[in-house]
């Protein structure tokens, strides 16, 4: 098999455009102290450029508004809006917001796509993804935020954490258990959940990279709904559906993050790399210490390992589907959590207290990378996942494959008539 990542010439010079224009309009809002209302301003004539240049929501097809570009090409892209926290909203395609069109787009109803999709696709409505809680670990049958049909209206119950922009969106989509007696794959739906319903209630969470919950793009929230009502045809999807459409919402999702990754990294390597050729210690320069040097080396292979892992699982699902790539899609995530880690890591080493301090963006790249790790499923979970899917493949053997004696055994019956050719030549 073969794997093919070039583009042509015309996406190329999209992708060179959009990492000068990242670097030359995007980088300069990280230093200024915009709160969320302040940023969406800034950013409306930047969300234009983008559009005039073809890559908005670049993640959608044409016929609802993106470009088509299929993963490989989205997967480049994103490496370059990884760079910096701002890029994808400019870009139109931050999360959750990403998912959730994709999800109306596979399971909503016309009425549905032109209430909630449409305005969000145009950036007009902002939307959270309501679905995790509080103890359930990576186990989503242990959910029991549960609704129940009421006439012509749902009626929801139950509590959700670490929801994503849930206090500034316009609608959440939320799973509930709506099919309390069926198997464990089938009990939940999802429901769209206009913000503007009575007896929704959320905490904003501070986290290790926004303590006071101030970050201009992201807050992560507490949710309650207590009696929440809503009408009965803002049900997405069919019922007991919402665990396979998690799953379509999530899989591919995984690969836009691996790719930012990268582009973190590739940033933080950027600034290790100058650290070590910029600063004399000990009679001579940093970039003359061995240790240094393997950081560097080891970096750029860890980079590269994680880049070329991330494209080929693109490839995968563009030729097959993301149903085929769940083995690849699983593994780039545990294995681009831990290169995150580890390059920033090292490039706040070198800096030194520099490096620890908030005079460089170091340190607040390397909180938000410990979240890496749990997101989107903890690693664990995914090492489990690739690990038994590649044990299945495997059958058990009373005699190593690759037994010596036996192997030898066989090789001289294979060539017994050969062998005695040549011993009788003798």
């Amino acid at each position: 098999m073969t794997w093919d990542f070039s583009t042509e010439p015309e996406f190329a010079a999209k992708l060179d455009w959009a990492r000068e224009f990242v670097r030359a309009e995007i980088y300069p809002l990280e230093v200024l102290d915009l709160d969320h209302a302040g940023f969406r301003r800034i950013a409306k004539p930047l969300q234009q450029a983008v559009k005039d240049h073809s890559l908005w929501a670049a993640h959608l097809g044409p016929e609802l508004g993106g470009q088509g570009y299929g993963q490989v090409k989205l997967g480049l892209l994103h490496e370059i809006l990884g760079t910096t926290e701002f890029a994808s909203y400019v870009f139109g395609c931050q999360a959750p917001d990403s998912g959730n069109a994709e999800l109306l787009a596979i399971a909503g109803t016309d009425e549905q796509k032109a209430r909630w999709m449409r305005p969000l696709l145009d950036g007009e409505l902002l939307s959270a993804f309501s679905m995790t809680e509080q103890g359930t670990g990576s186990d989503p049958r242990q959910f029991t935020t549960a609704a129940r049909l009421e006439g012509d209206e749902w009626v929801l119950d139950g509590a959700k954490w670490f929801v994503g922009n849930a206090s500034r969106a316009d609608f959440h989509i939320v799973m509930a258990v709506t099919e309390p007696d069926a198997d464990p794959h089938h009990r939940m739906s999802m429901l769209i959940v206009p913000t503007s319903a009575r007896g929704i209630t959320t905490r904003e969470i501070g986290l290790m990279n926004d303590p006071d919950h101030k970050n201009a793009i992201w807050s992560h929230c507490e949710v309650g709904y207590e009696g929440v009502r809503v009408p009965k045809e803002n049900l997405l999807g069919e019922r007991g559906e919402a665990f396979a459409l998690a799953q379509k919402r999530l899989g591919p999702g995984r690969i836009h993050h691996c790719m930012r990754w990268v582009g973190v990294c590739r940033r933080a390597f950027d600034m290790l790399c100058e650290r070590a050729v910029s600063i004399d210690v000990h009679g001579g320069p940093l970039a003359d210490k061995q240790t240094v040097q393997n950081w560097v080396a080891d970096s750029a292979a860890q980079i590269e390992s994680a880049r070329l892992l991330t494209l080929q699982t693109a490839w995968k699902i563009d030729q097959v589907g993301a149903q085929a790539a769940r083995t690849e899609i699983a593994m780039i995530k545990y294995h681009g959590a831990t290169v995150l880690h580890d390059v920033i890591d090292r490039a706040i080493q070198v800096h030194g207290s520099l490096g620890f301090s908030t005079d460089m963006p170091l340190e607040q790249m390397y909180r938000w990378a410990r979240a890496a790790r749990i997101y989107d499923g903890p690693d664990e979970v995914h090492r489990v996942t690739v690990a038994r899917r590649l044990l299945k493949q495997c059958q058990p053997a009373k005699v190593p494959t690759e037994h010596i004696p036996t192997r030898r055994a066989a090789a001289l019956e294979k060539f017994r008539d050969r062998l005695e050719e040549f011993s009788a030549a003798q």
